[in-house]
């Protein structure tokens, strides 16, 4: 059976393709890691690593982003997932910032995994813009974040 419809599939982008590159170097050093007290440590040093090295505007937002969900949520350990800074709970990914920058978005995300307790009823926000980060929009991340760990 063929079908009739021409497919526009071009591949990853060059983003994507960065991303997973960078989520397999994050394996292999996952990997490599002694103790799990040196691998924690060793996981925030590389998150606050990525932070560093972003343009202006999406480091103070995720420099604020990291300060909200590590004080809300201390049961979340921060870890690199796809070359993005990520909160996990037992090895597993709650939530995480994406800059814009990384896949040349107008704005930063706020996102949120299937393991995050944010249900609400059939359907519910897994992602949120992040144009800044105010004491308002810090509050919100505070609440959504305790409520996802809850």
């Amino acid at each position: 059976m063929t079908s009739t419809h021409s497919s526009t599939y071009e591949g990853f982008t060059a983003e994507e393709r960065a991303a997973m590159k960078d989520h397999a170097q994050e394996q292999k050093k996952a990997a490599r890691r002694g103790s799990r007290a040196d691998k924690a440590v060793q996981e925030k040093q590389d998150v606050l690593a990525k932070i560093a090295e972003m343009g202006d505007a999406d480091r103070v937002m995720a420099e604020r982003v990291h300060a909200v969900i590590t004080t809300s949520a201390p049961v979340l350990s921060p870890k690199l997932w796809y070359g993005m800074p990520a909160y996990a709970r037992d090895g597993k990914v709650v939530c995480f910032f994406q800059s814009a920058e990384k896949f040349k978005s107008r704005y930063a995300t706020l996102g949120f995994s299937d393991q995050a307790n944010l249900d609400e009823g059939p359907m519910w926000a897994a992602g949120f813009a992040l144009a800044e980060v105010t004491p308002e929009v810090e509050a919100r991340i505070a609440a959504l974040v305790k409520r996802a760990v809850s």
